[in-house]
This record gives structure tokens, C-alpha cells and sequence, in this order.
């Protein structure tokens, strides 16, 4: 990767910051100053400014919490994009997964592709637990139909875990999280979906983190997305 490129993306500044600060023979690289700002630099350089020892650029993760009226997407013509409430210096961030325009709540959005498609793909039963309010009370017999598979035109959804709050509000853990899974399963149990939260994604709460921010996960997170993948792979 190119040096100039390289800093840019690990948050030392823009393109043309950088370019400044290689020029100002503040960067070394394996021990030799870097001369310009194109130069090609291998994987497992050692590189350093002022002396102090660079981290490398890796995998990003971000927790958002999504608000309403935002697509789920990297860009739109017409329309907000979750994106746009992201402000980091990194290359190729998106949307693991989605969430529909209405809804709010838990996103996780990554520039790892890999663990991205893991952690969606419907084989690996990622659990996603959602707050769920209704137009009307929900149905009595609601909690059979939910905890039980549902056929649907397209697919034949995974039982859910049902939570009832009150009587027009539940929490319904999903596997699967086909396209508006949630709110035809309550459509199917006889009620409407009227606000819809994302509360987890797999090991992640979205807790206390305010409507519209979003944080970068910790290192203990991080794994603990990894293992509930590779559990999965390992049938625990």
C-alpha cells in the first residue's frame, strides 16, 4: 500500500496532511526515513513517526445506533444514509446487514467483508433480539405462532424466542433475519409492527449508546463476534 495512503486511512490526517508530514522526514520506515509520499510499503514494515511505532491498519467495527428515516446503505440519491452519521479516515466501512428505514436501533458497521457474510448468512443462526410494539394487543395465541416456524411464500422462518412486555409490546429474538422477518411473523400472530428496535446483535447490546452515534466495539467484543461464528461452525 502506498505510505501516504496507508496514513491517511489509520486517522493521521488527510491525504494531504500526510503527504506534509512524510515530507518533514517524520516518518521512518524499517528504520530509514520515508523520502516521498508514493512509496510503495510492504505488509510487514516497521513504520514510525516521531519514533513512536505505528499500529497497522486493520478490520474496523463500529456499533451505531441507527435512527428512523435512515437507508441502511453506503449512498443514495434521494435519501439519508446510515453512512452519513459515520464520520471515520476508513476505506470500504458498510452495513452488516440492514435494518428498514423505519426501524432503529443496534447496526454494526464494518469493513470486514468476511465477517460480515458470516455473520448474516442464515446457517450460522446469529441471534437478533428486538423490542417490538404493536397497533393492537397481541393475540393470545401470538407466543405459539412466533415459537414456532412460520411458512412464509419465500422461506419458512426459524422459531423465535418470544418475550411479552405488555400487551402491545414484546421482544422477538429472530436467527435469521430475512427481508421484514419481524414484522411478518407478527403480522402472521395477527397483529402490525408500529416501532421496531434492535436491541442485540449476536453478543452486542446496543445499552445506553445515544440514537444517531455510534462507537467502535472493544477488543473483547470483537472476539466475542468472532466466537459466536465459529461456534456455530463447531455446532456448540
Amino acid at each position: 500500500m502506498r505510505l501516504d495512503k496507508l496514513l491517511s486511512e489509520t486517522g493521521h490526517g488527510s491525504r494531504r496532511e500526510v503527504r506534509e508530514i512524510i515530507r518533514k522526514q517524520r516518518i521512518t520506515v524499517n528504520g530509514s526515513i520515508a523520502a516521498v509520499p508514493e512509496m510503495q510499503v510492504p505488509e510487514d514494515a516497521e513504520i514510525r513517526m516521531d519514533g513512536v511505532l505505528l499500529e497497522k491498519p486493520g478490520p474496523v467495527y463500529l456499533m451505531l445506533h441507527k435512527p428512523a428515516g435512515y437507508l441502511t446503505a453506503v449512498s443514495d440519491r434521494s435519501r439519508p444514509v446510515v453512512m452519513e452519521l459515520v464520520d471515520e479516515p476508513v476505506k470500504d466501512l458498510a452495513p452488516a446487514g440492514r435494518l428498514d428505514l423505519d426501524a432503529e436501533g443496534l447496526l454494526l458497521i464494518t469493513n470486514d467483508g468476511k465477517l460480515s457474510h458470516q455473520l448474516l448468512a442464515p446457517k450460522n443462526r446469529v441471534p437478533k433480539k428486538y423490542y417490538v410494539e404493536t397497533d393492537r394487543p397481541i393475540p393470545e395465541g401470538a407466543a405459539e405462532i412466533l415459537t414456532n416456524p412460520i411458512e412464509f411464500q419465500e422461506f419458512t422462518s426459524l422459531p423465535g424466542i418470544y418475550e411479552k412486555i405488555s400487551e402491545r409490546s414484546a421482544f422477538l429474538t429472530v436467527f435469521e433475519g430475512r427481508f421484514h422477518e419481524v414484522k411478518r411473523m407478527f403480522h402472521a400472530a395477527g397483529c402490525e409492527v408500529t416501532y421496531l428496535r434492535r436491541v442485540a446483535f449476536g453478543p452486542l447490546e446496543l445499552s445506553d449508546l445515544p440514537k444517531g452515534e455510534y462507537r467502535r466495539l472493544s477488543r473483547e467484543e470483537t472476539e466475542l463476534l468472532k466466537q459466536c461464528v465459529s461456534n456455530q461452525h463447531n455446532g456448540v
